[in-house]
């Protein structure tokens, strides 16, 4: 069943205001991605500190199910609404894990803030609203790191750490509970959990090895968990059905990565596999996360990089863009390429109407018939969407709300 494009979305300042009871002296704070406390009679475990904004009440929604000390938090990965609320959170004695990559992921990180800013905000600016892009908190300290698994007790619970470099993070990571079967997979799999991962994020960020991710997934499915935690949404319950949407991500990412390879083999081209290749039924998972044609070029290039063997032109710094004007002119001026447009818009076939329009408004960026005709076919792409991936619908919707107001 497809998850309605909100359901991940949990807005500021929205939300239940109390912390969620999971069982097992286990809470949640909802927020753009879930914060959770681990109780116990020696004091406190926290998995997560959210968005720096978030912090406060994520401090008042636990203060209010549980006056225990805080003894530890973990980070699942290193991405800001997992770390984002740690100096607001954290207390002198804290003790503070992660795994043992989480300083290099912040680095690239905290490095290129503004870079991912902008484009998150592009993407997510009617989510998160009255917050300033480019204000970085304190970077986590973090006291305790790991290479693989680390264990502990707090207050006679056993907490055991794996890493799991194929999530979205190289320092990605579960917390798993052997006495309550129950482990937390983080973003692991992605903020949807049941669907195609994202090996590549429109948002930007590192590419995610594919193989590395079925194997993270492995790992998670051999400690046969019996309720699964994921950042967000509500607990996965049942082994067998923990272990059946499991398999199904790990084999569909896994059949996706064989058919590219097989592809790239057999000398096709990129272009034609993420054309052609397909999940079969019984592997037919959601896409609201992932997308199957970027998965396609997502493995073709973590193996291959950029250079497709297609052009010379690849390997310079002169893009088919730089000969726009010549082309305008050889074909006859921007009126003969916005009427090719509208005509390939007509027959439906908006990606090529958009290669025309967007050529002629690189050299005249006011032309108004190629801006209604590159609005046309963003409108059609969303409508073929299905409106299930949500960064597709969110990338449309960013444009054709650009494009309207150029428009008026």
């Amino acid at each position: 069943m497809k998850q309605p494009l909100n359901a991940l979305i949990v807005k500021e300042g929205e939300g239940p205001q109390d912390a969620v009871p999971l069982g097992d002296g286990i809470f949640a704070s909802k927020g753009i991605s879930n914060s959770y406390l681990i109780t116990s009679s020696d004091g406190d475990l926290l998995i997560n500190t959210g968005m720096y904004f978030e912090a406060a009440q994520i401090k008042e929604r636990f203060a209010r199910v549980s006056a225990n000390p805080l003894r530890a938090i973990v980070f699942t990965q290193g991405h800001s609404d997992h770390v984002g609320g740690w100096s607001q959170i954290t207390a002198p004695g804290v003790e503070t894990i992660a795994q043992a990559d989480h300083a290099n992921v912040r680095e690239y990180w905290h490095t290129l803030q503004p870079f991912y800013a902008g484009r998150s905000r592009r993407l997510w600016n009617r989510d998160v609203t009255d917050v300033d892009p480019t204000y970085q908190p304190p970077e986590p300290v973090v006291t305790t790191t790991f290479l693989d698994s680390h264990a502990f007790t707090l207050g006679g619970r056993r907490i055991e750490l794996y890493a799991t470099p194929g999530g979205e993070t190289t320092d990605s990571l579960v917390v798993w509970l052997p006495d309550e079967r129950t482990v937390f997979t983080g973003n692991m799999t992605g903020p949807l959990f049941g669907h195609v991962p994202n090996l590549y994020t429109i948002r930007g960020d590192k590419y995610r090895s594919a193989i590395r991710f079925v194997q993270s997934v492995d790992r998670v499915i051999a400690l046969e968990p019996e309720t699964l935690i994921t950042g967000h949404g509500e607990p996965v319950r049942g082994a067998a059905e923990i272990r059946r949407r499991l398999t199904q991500i790990r084999d569909a990412t896994a059949y996706l990565r064989e058919k590219t390879i097989e592809g790239m083999n057999a000398g096709t081209g990129l272009w034609e596999l993420m054309d052609t290749i397909t999940l079969p039924p019984e592997l037919d998972i959601p896409q609201g996360h992932g997308k199957v044609p970027w998965i396609v070029r997502s493995v073709w290039e973590e193996h291959a990089g950029w250079f497709r063997y297609e052009s010379t032109t690849e390997l310079y710094n002169v893009p088919l863009s730089a000969l726009g004007a010549e082309l305008v002119e050889l074909s006859g001026g921007t009126g003969v390429l916005v009427e090719r447009a509208e005509a390939h818009l007509a027959a439906g076939r908006p990606v090529e109407s958009l290669h025309l329009a967007e050529l002629v408004l690189a050299q005249t960026p006011d032309d108004r018939a190629a801006l209604a005709v590159k609005l046309g076919a963003h409108e059609l792409l969303l409508e073929r969407s299905g409106r299930e991936n949500f960064s597709e619908v969110r990338w449309l919707e960013a444009a054709i709300r650009d494009l309207k107001e150029q428009l008026s």
